[in-house]
């Protein structure tokens, strides 16, 4: 058994590549750290293509296997996560055509649509409140972050394979919920909005949040829209994005849970 040794291999730099965005969009490729992340990936149908690993480990048997020293791992690793796995997978495809078939089952489907987020890893805690709630799919606006960066894997705790996405500009998505006759609520900090009690969410949704330092667009104030918002008790003016969005998901649910009992 070959162990790759030197950090000046080809296939260690490259991999050091992809912790880049802009080489991850030529690319197609991103790295996926940890057992547990691996794993849900597997699961969720992702392409892994190779693993480099300090210990013996079978994956399916079109996944390379690279075994390196422990010095290698921790150049190729994230962080400060040592589990000694770190794979490379292949982008999935996206679009609306694809997102429509896998959500195309639920007779009510609840989705999140995250405008012009900042930080990958509020996009990946995002995608974990998402999951916990039963959310069915996520639409990424006009995004600054990629949801298959690092951080976002890492606070998604994987989650981000199995949810159903896509990544299109902010017009687009909101010409597909309007196509697609969704009832359309986005968050806004303002008096009058209407209370995120109030709202029915028992027919088909979608919840728009936006960044904390932008908020949302413009393109958000159309008239079919309905501006919901948290109240805010204390000094501070607004939720981290991903706490906003777990009490609007865990509502959206709370309710279609009492409708479903009768």
């Amino acid at each position: 058994m070959s162990v790759i040794t030197s950090f000046s291999n080809p296939k260690i730099k490259e991999a050091v590549k992809l912790r880049e965005g802009k080489h991850r969009r030529r690319s197609g490729k991103f790295l996926i750290d940890g057992y547990r992340e691996l794993d849900r990936a597997l699961q969720a149908g992702i392409r892994v293509l190779e693993l480099f690993t300090i210990q013996p480990f079978t994956v399916h048997e079109n996944v390379r296997v690279h075994h390196v020293t422990e010095s290698v791992m921790e150049k190729i690793s994230f962080g400060d996560r040592r589990e000694g796995f770190v794979a490379v997978a292949e982008v999935p495809a996206q679009s609306f055509e694809i997102f429509e078939t896998k959500i195309g089952a639920k007779p009510c489907p609840l989705l999140a649509v995250m405008e012009g987020i900042e930080k990958p890893g509020n996009l990946g805690a995002v995608f974990r409140s998402a999951d916990a709630a039963g959310v069915d799919g996520v639409l990424i606006a006009d995004s600054h972050v990629d949801p298959f960066h690092s951080h976002s894997i890492r606070n998604s705790m994987g989650t981000v394979f199995s949810m159903p996405m896509v990544n299109a500009s902010s017009a687009a998505v909101c010409r597909w919920l309007k196509e697609q006759n969704f009832q359309i609520a986005a968050a806004w900090c303002s008096e009058s909005a209407m209370s995120y009690t109030s709202l029915d969410y028992c027919r088909p949704m979608a919840i728009i949040l936006g960044s904390e330092a932008e908020g949302l667009s413009s393109q958000w104030s159309d008239a079919v829209v309905i501006p919901v918002t948290v109240p805010m008790l204390g000094i501070a003016d607004s939720l981290n994005v991903s706490v906003a969005a777990g009490i609007l998901f865990y509502e959206a649910r709370r309710q279609r849970s009492l409708v479903s009992r009768y």
